[in-house]
């Protein structure tokens, strides 16, 4: 699975405003409704259900990463978005780090298939410190797009 796949390049943030793990999630779902990718009124559920995932263990993965997600009814096929905080926001991440980039998704609770496969695909990609350094340094939905596209192509991970 690649990024082109799921990843809604309306809703990308380049320039995240949240100061904190609710603020985060709330932006960025709020963002996925402003695109279309998701239905307006089902903004606060789908925050409530993130939210609740992060009560099991913070997605806050470590090296500045952090990729909440949840299983929603109200989807019909996985969608995400990517931000990007230039200032950083404590997740409760496994290493302690604030969080720089997140990569949020929501899926239909029955395809699991395409959750799992997301969720490998942003973690392969997401062991590469260039392409997370790329990331970090972008300032544009544009920006992020493209180096997206560059990870589609295999061009960080060998």
């Amino acid at each position: 699975m690649k990024f082109s796949d799921f990843i809604n390049v309306a809703s990308i943030k380049a320039d995240m405003q949240a100061d904190d793990k609710p603020a985060v999630i709330r932006e960025l779902v709020e963002s996925l409704a402003a695109a279309g990718a998701i239905s307006q009124d089902q903004v606060q559920g789908i925050v409530s259900a993130i939210m609740k995932r992060e009560e099991l263990g913070s997605t806050g993965i470590g090296r500045g990463v952090a990729v909440p997600h949840t299983k929603h009814a109200s989807v019909e096929r996985l969608v995400g978005t990517v931000g990007v905080s230039g200032i950083g926001v404590d997740f409760n991440s496994l290493d302690g780090d604030k969080v720089h980039l997140f990569f949020l998704l929501v899926s239909p609770p029955d395809r699991p298939g395409d959750h799992l496969r997301a969720l490998e695909n942003i973690s392969r990609q997401l062991r590469d410190d260039t392409f997370c350094r790329f990331l970090k340094q972008a300032r544009s939905p544009h920006d992020i797009q493209h180096l997206l596209d560059e990870a589609d192509n295999n061009q960080f991970v060998s």
